[in-house]
């Protein structure tokens, strides 16, 4: 333990010893380089293949303790051991992808000190002041974080409890702060400030415009829901690595519980996700028209029908890991014969969102069709359509979610089947708002289509949050059909853990790509040019290899790190699966055994 720990902290004053290298290199050094280079791959993919890595560990490491917290907080005031427990394991591996987060930021940083050393001295001129409260940030974070789990036996009774739970408070602010510092910096490379245009210098730019620019908020909102997503598919691939190993019926019923709660946060985050990429995506077309049609219609729009693809594949993952474990539940039978027309509605749905509205086609392929739209694939593929569509996907799980947590349920309350057919009320009006606006899109003018998809979102909102409450009152009272047999998992059901994993993973590649990709031939966009050899921006063949590349090295530590978690567990884990007390959802788990 103390060896790890002092290994940690090197690697955390080594990010911090390379921030404060990085001010005195950039400014008296490397001053009159204009590029530098990086054998066999070049400097771009360089540059671009670690802030990859390291955004992907980083937002594991933001989203992590956020979750950790949490469960920490339900085992202290609901008296449960086993969210205790939960939240030191997630802990632990905590500790090991920090200071790989550590590492891939240092060789970040000096990448792009020798790299692009005009850019870091630009962006260092106008940051500066965040760039050292960003390092002092990371180094309170970083001790903060080994008080939080070192403490954790030492601090686990009555107000020493209450303190270590400020500690992981604490640990979210500075991490939380941290992410919004470093979003600044990145946000003003896509959208700077009006003012500013190529003429200015870096030295006349105001800080604050800069900081708070059009995109950093939306940025902000997107990522934070982006890194619970995150963190949620990589503790439920931890789960079910630790499933398919296990030895005893103790651990399969302890990770197929977690795998769950992983499953949980993970897909519970992804309904949200959507309505935050469209806040992102109008803010952008509002900075830069030119910027979103070449995001949304130009050379990148089949770039975002993968991803429409790929965001299609986490819904059907995580709906069918839901109802395989319905096969675990008592009384949850009788909902079975439901899943097939979910999955039916979510198939269409995934189908129509990745539908493009424009097809790569030679001229003959065009003088068949009669036009550079097909005359059937081109009505599924605006966004009258799309939006359509995944507002019912995103219905569609929520009822997924709602099946599950009342699957093993009696209600006793004297107004449930009243409360059951209001549910149903809200859902089939969000439906309806869904569709009308889905259709009447088809006859207005793209404007007032746009905000259309604000009514829609709108109405599935308020319908998730009223059939919530209902769900949350209606439990009260309510009588169980029997324990959920924790750990009778087909192993089949726990690959979807690991698809979920994957495809997010692959996905925020995508996505950062897309980012930077839509700046093309500016480092800030249209202030700085990028005058190197890279500047034209990779096909999209390209990008799917480097992304590519990037999530395998990436999953190949995080691969370790399981290893290293598993060499750290006690041989039996918990007695989940033999008792009866309440799971978040309301789902019968078995007493803590303690440790």
């Amino acid at each position: 333990m103390r060896l790890s720990l002092k290994l940690m902290g090197v690697m955390t004053l080594s990010a911090l010893a390379v921030h404060l290298f990085s001010e005195v290199a950039g400014a008296q050094e490397i001053a009159g380089r204009t590029y530098g280079d990086f054998p066999f791959i070049g400097g771009r993919v360089a540059v671009w293949g670690a802030a990859q890595i390291h955004l992907l560990f980083a937002a594991f490491v933001l989203g992590v303790p956020m979750f950790a917290v949490v469960a920490e907080a339900v085992g202290m005031f609901g008296g449960d051991q086993k969210y205790d427990k939960l939240a030191k394991e997630f802990t632990r591996l905590l500790l090991v992808a920090y200071s790989a987060t550590a590492i891939w930021g240092a060789i970040l940083s000096f990448l792009l000190i020798t790299i692009f050393p005009n850019l870091w001295i630009y962006l260092a001129e106008i940051f500066e002041v965040s760039m050292w409260f960003y390092v002092g940030l990371f180094f309170f974070e970083s001790f903060t974080l080994y008080l939080y789990y070192y403490g954790w036996d030492r601090w686990n009774q009555g107000r020493a409890k209450l303190g270590h739970l400020g500690l992981g408070l604490l640990l979210n602010v500075f991490g939380t702060a941290v992410m919004l510092i470093a979003n600044s910096w990145l946000t003003y490379m896509m959208s700077p400030p009006a003012e500013v245009t190529s003429d200015t210098p870096a030295s006349m730019v105001d800080v604050w415009s800069a900081f708070a620019n059009a995109t950093w908020m939306p940025i902000n909102i997107h990522r934070a829901i982006a890194n619970l997503v995150f963190g949620g598919a990589i503790v439920g691939a931890y789960a079910a690595y630790r499933f398919l190993v296990a030895k005893t019926d103790e651990e399969r019923a302890h990770y197929d519980w977690m795998g769950y709660i992983g499953n949980l946060v993970a897909i519970g985050w992804l309904i949200v996700l959507p309505f935050a990429g469209y806040y992102l995506g109008r803010e952008l077309y509002e900075f830069s028209p030119s910027m979103g049609n070449t995001l949304m219609g130009g050379f990148m729009s089949w770039l975002w029908i993968i991803q429409a693809f790929l965001i299609g594949v986490l819904f059907l993952a995580g709906n069918y890991y839901l109802w395989v474990g319905m096969g675990r539940i008592p009384g949850a039978e009788r909902f079975a014969p439901y899943t097939k027309y979910m999955l039916v509605v979510l198939v269409v749905g995934v189908i129509v969102w990745a539908t493009p509205h424009t097809m790569i086609a030679n001229r003959e392929e065009v003088d068949a069709m009669g036009g550079a739209y097909h005359p059937f694939l081109g009505v599924l593929g605006v966004m009258s359509a799309k939006n359509t569509a995944v507002n019912i996907m995103i219905l569609t799980t929520f009822l997924s979610f709602l099946i599950y947590g009342r699957a093993n349920k009696e209600w006793t309350v004297p107004w449930a089947r009243t409360g059951t057919w209001v549910q149903a009320a809200l859902f089939g009006l969000a439906a309806f708002i869904v569709m009308f606006y889905g259709i009447y899109g088809y006859f207005v003018s793209a404007i007032e289509r746009v905000d259309f998809s604000v009514y829609q979102v709108l109405a599935v909102l308020g319908a998730i949050f009223g059939v919530g409450i209902i769900h949350v009152f209606m439990l009260r009272g309510a009588k169980s059909r029997g324990a959920i047999r924790w750990g009778q998992m087909p192993p089949r059901s726990q690959y979807a853990l690991f698809i979920l994993a994957v495809t997010f993973t692959w996905l925020m590649g995508l996505m950062g790509f897309a980012r930077s990709g839509i700046r093309q031939h500016w480092h800030v966009w249209e202030v700085v040019r990028d005058t190197s050899e890279w500047a034209a921006t990779p096909a999209l063949g390209f990008a799917a290899i480097v992304i590519s590349a990037c999530v395998l090295i990436f999953f190949t530590l995080v691969a370790f790190i399981f290893w290293l978690g598993g060499l750290a567990e006690k041989p039996v884990v918990s007695n989940v699966g033999t008792g009866a007390s309440e799971s978040p959802g309301g789902q019968e788990l078995a007493p803590a055994s303690g440790d």
